[in-house]
């Protein structure tokens, strides 16, 4: 793949980030601070929405891998559901004249919708890594170009929202201009996927693919089993993070102003970090690379623990080691499911990219929906009360929700890794047996 198609791909993730990140890192902040509804409330928002987000992926996988059209089977989507999710992403942080059984409603559906139509763009945007090329040293490039761009679009959520939200005369203005902006930008980004991007690598003309096979392609695909369990586990870890660093700065450090500092510089660092992503995954194979950054992880959440709440120049450097810990899994998760759906190819007898990629996306969400609720129950449970002073219990936990628990979640993956099985070697084989037709 030339640069252009690998840049014209990868700048899609730009936009789908400013929707992901704006979610996972301020929603519920926006919930119980803006929308002013309660933690326990905002929490079953989070757990239900996200749930029925995961359960529509493998109906959307289904749909895609099935679909026919003279632009591809999955690049219509990008163009089709852009413009209805960028309208109803700004519709999920609008603050409507509703008392607050009404704005508990109106959180459950707009946030519902949301993560509909999140899918219908996002499961067909994943699974062109796959359609784009079968090599596997260029989807770990190819990744590596994605995360670039991913990078690039959580910096401008958690760099631009707290920058340009006290701009305007209420916080509730402030979101609520501020997604529109996103929107926007989201939609034009990936109509430029659309055009740029060709679905090279297609299904057997003659393969019909059935529901069975679908399901045999998911389930009985150990390698895929594996990476799905580590998505999940970054997932979760990355989702508690992001939700709980902005209750930490405001009310640990009391210093909200940092916020945008602290996910930037983070960011920056992962930005310098992508390049060594290939290299690592050269030397130690994908999954070796992964147990890397675990372990990186997990000695940086040990440091920022131990770390004094007045000791705040510690705090954003191993902030920053724990992001960069993080860029390891974010690549190569994305690199190592394609090589799946040509394991499941040749194991099988059906090329199902869609069930895989929707299968991966649904155990995804799944980890952010019980991050993110469980960040919620957790707050609610250690009696967090938004916009005044906390119980030192309850800042304890905060803390302890923003390092403890990455460390155990990076400690299982860290001991995952070690069981996956499908490098270079192998890969190349099944690419070869796969074009000999055997």
């Amino acid at each position: 793949m030339n640069w252009q198609k690998s840049f014209g791909y990868a700048i899609g993730d730009l936009g789908i980030n400013l929707f992901f990140i704006s979610s996972m890192t301020f929603l519920l902040y926006f919930y119980t601070d803006v929308l002013g509804i309660s933690a326990g409330a905002a929490a079953g928002v989070l757990l239900v929405a996200r749930l029925v987000d995961a359960v529509t992926d493998p109906i959307m996988g289904a749909i895609a891998e099935r679909t026919r059209t003279r632009w591809g089977r999955l690049r219509p989507y990008l163009l089709l559901g852009s413009i209805p999710l960028g309208v109803v992403a700004v519709l999920t942080f609008t603050v409507p004249d509703l008392d607050e059984s009404g704005r508990v409603i109106w959180a459950y559906v707009t946030y519902i919708a949301f993560g509909i139509l999140y899918t219908v763009v996002t499961i067909p945007y994943s699974a062109l890594t796959a359609s784009l090329t079968d090599d596997y040293e260029v989807r770990t490039k190819l990744s590596t170009w994605r995360m670039g761009c991913a990078f690039a679009g959580a910096a401008a959520v958690t760099v631009g929202v707290p920058e340009l939200v006290p701009l305007f005369s209420t916080q509730a203005q402030g979101y609520q201009a501020v997604m529109a902006l996103f929107a926007v930008v989201a939609t034009l980004l990936l109509a430029v996927t659309f055009y740029s991007t060709d679905e090279v690598i297609q299904p057997p003309a003659e393969q019909q693919l059935s529901w069975r096979d679908s399901l045999q392609a998911v389930f009985s695909n150990g390698p895929l089993v594996i990476v799905i369990a580590l998505f999940t586990l970054g997932m979760l870890s990355f989702t508690v993070r992001q939700t709980v660093a902005i209750y930490y700065f405001t009310y640990n450090l009391e210093r909200p102003d940092l916020i945008g500092l602290f996910f930037g510089l983070g960011l920056i660092v992962m930005f310098v970090g992508l390049p060594f992503v290939p290299l690592l995954a050269a030397r130690f194979g994908k999954a070796g690379a992964i147990q890397v950054g675990a372990l990186f992880t997990i000695v940086a959440c040990l440091g920022f623990y131990l770390t004094p709440s007045d000791q705040v120049g510690w705090i954003v450097f191993w902030g920053c080691m724990v992001a960069l810990g993080g860029a390891p899994v974010a690549v190569l998760g994305w690199a190592m499911i394609p090589d799946t759906v040509e394991y499941a190819q040749y194991t099988h007898g059906k090329r199902a990219d869609g069930a895989i990629y929707a299968s991966s996306s649904f155990f995804q969400k799944l980890g952010k929906a019980v991050g993110g609720a469980g960040v919620a129950m957790a707050l609610s449970a250690v009696g967090y009360v938004a916009n005044q002073e906390q119980t030192p219990e309850t800042l304890l936990a905060i803390k302890q929700m923003l390092t403890f628990v990455p460390m155990a979640l990076m400690s299982v993956a860290l001991v995952l890794a070690r069981f996956y099985t499908l490098d270079n070697d192998q890969h190349a084989k099944i690419r070869e047996a796969l074009a000999s037709g055997s």
